[in-house]
Parts: structure tokens; C-alpha cells; sequence
């Protein structure tokens, strides 16, 4: 538990980190309306607190000692961070688009041709898409949430399924025929597809005690292209199964296998609560995928 009351003052914290930010008193002063007096007796105030100096006084430079720099860091950051959830929290960051991060594959064949609807429900607000299999940071003043695929955990995230699909390994006929393959290791004599920034195919196959065959190599594309190259008979693909399905149903794609260790596809966030313009994309997102789930 944290003891609150071994904290140092909540002004004097204020008035280190604005002198820490601009490196003048009177700036400091300035930025919080008080008189740069006030600033050094503020600090002083915090040094006799913390039975520590945080100035280097002793050559008259105003620089920070190494233990004023580890304090203005972490109060830097503390109150950058509270500013950017103060203005999630109260609609002043209304202007900033939703910040959502999915792999191309989901967002070519999933969300993109959904978004029309949501445009027209909420013509105001503006969103920005980055298409990335890279898993990147949910944080304040940042992503706002991710669809991503696998089971559902993600340490101190909130997840909520959006489409369940496995993983299939598919290849079209004229590659492969209509041969029967009883291992996946069989497959290593063909060259392989996967979506650019993963490593899909190997993971696949490894769970199988195989490996890619260097000879026959592999091409690492955007999701949508994948797809479209295995129909092509360019290559042994992996994609959510989900997305091929109508390949599947008329036989421009064969069924080889399927990985169903993850569930499917999850929008995952912070826990607490959003920012409203992020709250009313998490709402439609979360009922887009209610009525996907019942067709």
C-alpha cells in the first residue's frame, strides 16, 4: 500500500517540475502564476523535505543534480500523464482522432468495409487506422485500442471477442491438388505465404516438429495480398478462416489444416474509462460484432 502521507507537497512537486520543464524560475513562475520567489522557496521547501539537493547551487548553475533529474523525470511524466487523462476524461481532447491499431488483414476484410456505417452515425469524429501486426503500447494520449488475435489475454488490458475463427492453412487446387496430407510437415515441400511482420508460417510448423524449407522459401505480404496470391496458387497461405470462408465454400481455396490454439479476433483497451469519442467507437464496434456473430 502507498502511504500518502511520506508524499512530498502536491505545490511544491508543481513547482520543481515547471522549473525542471523550462529551466528559468521566472518561467516557472510564468506557467504556474506565481512569482519565481515563490518557485525557489517551493524547491527549497522540497530539498529540506527530501533531506536532498536537487540544484546544483554549489557552482551557481541552476542545473540539476543527479537526483533532481531522477525526480523531474518521474514528475514530468506523472503529471504529463494525469494532463492527458484529465483531457480523456472531460472531452477536451475531442479533436484527436480515435486511435485504433489492427492487423491489415482484419482491417481490409472486416473493418474497412464496415466503417461507412459508423461515419454516418458519427460524422464528427475522426479516426486514425494504423494496419500493423506490431503490438503496439495502449496508453493515454495514444492508442485508444487494438483487434488483435489470440486468446484473449493480454496482461492489464480488458478483452472482448469480436470474431471467433481459427487459423487455416489453405492452398488452391492447382497447387496442390487433391492430395490427402497427413501431417503439416508434408507441406514444407511447397513455398509458403504469411502476412508481412509475423512469422506465422514457421510458428505453424514448428508446433509440428517441421521447418520451413529454405529451398522453397517463403513471401511475406499485407494479409489482403496473402490471400490473393493463394488463390493464384503462388504458395501455401495462413489466414483466419473467417475471411476465406467464401474461398473455401467454392473451391478457389482447399482446407489443409487448421490452428485452433487462439480463439479469434479480441478489441482490447484499458481498463477504466475511455474518452467519450473512443467510448462511442468501442459501443458500435462492440454491436458490429453482436450482429456479425448472429449471421
Amino acid at each position: 500500500m502507498m502511504d500518502w502521507t511520506a508524499l512530498p507537497p502536491l505545490t511544491a512537486l508543481r513547482a520543481f517540475a515547471a522549473y525542471a520543464d523550462t529551466k528559468s524560475m521566472a518561467e516557472a513562475g510564468a506557467r504556474l502564476n506565481v512569482s519565481h520567489a515563490a518557485i525557489s522557496q517551493q524547491i527549497k521547501g522540497l530539498e529540506d523535505r527530501m533531506g536532498l539537493s536537487l540544484l546544483d547551487r554549489a557552482r551557481g548553475s541552476g542545473a540539476l543534480t543527479p537526483e533532481g533529474m531522477a525526480l523531474a523525470e518521474a514528475t514530468l511524466d506523472g503529471f504529463a500523464a494525469i494532463a492527458r487523462l484529465s483531457a480523456e476524461l472531460t472531452g477536451q481532447d475531442a479533436e484527436r482522432p480515435i486511435q485504433i491499431s489492427t492487423t491489415p488483414t482484419f482491417a481490409s476484410a472486416w473493418l474497412m468495409p464496415r466503417l461507412a456505417a459508423f461515419r454516418a452515425k458519427h460524422p464528427e469524429l475522426s479516426l486514425m487506422v494504423d494496419p500493423t501486426p506490431d503490438l503496439r503500447d495502449i496508453k493515454p494520449g495514444g492508442l485508444d485500442m487494438a483487434l488483435r488475435y489470440g486468446s484473449g489475454r493480454w496482461p492489464g488490458l480488458e478483452s472482448e471477442l469480436m470474431v471467433e475463427t481459427p487459423i487455416a492453412i489453405v492452398a488452391a487446387p492447382s497447387l496442390v491438388g487433391d492430395t490427402p496430407f497427413k501431417t503439416p510437415g508434408e507441406l514444407t515441400q511447397f513455398h509458403w505465404l504469411q502476412e508481412l511482420g509475423t512469422s506465422e508460417a514457421s510458428d505453424f510448423l514448428s508446433r509440428y516438429g517441421a521447418v520451413l524449407n529454405k529451398a522453397r522459401g517463403v513471401t511475406s505480404m499485407p494479409g489482403n495480398l496473402v490471400v490473393e496470391a493463394a488463390r493464384n496458387g503462388q504458395g501455401i497461405a495462413v489466414s483466419a478462416r473467417a475471411f476465406i470462408q467464401p474461398d473455401l465454400d467454392s473451391g478457389r481455396l482447399r482446407l489443409l489444416f487448421e490452428d485452433t490454439r487462439n480463439k479469434g479476433y479480441y478489441l482490447v483497451y484499458r481498463p477504466g474509462v475511455m474518452r467519450p469519442s473512443a467510448r462511442a467507437f468501442y459501443r458500435w464496434l462492440v454491436a458490429e460484432a453482436g450482429m456479425h456473430r448472429q449471421k
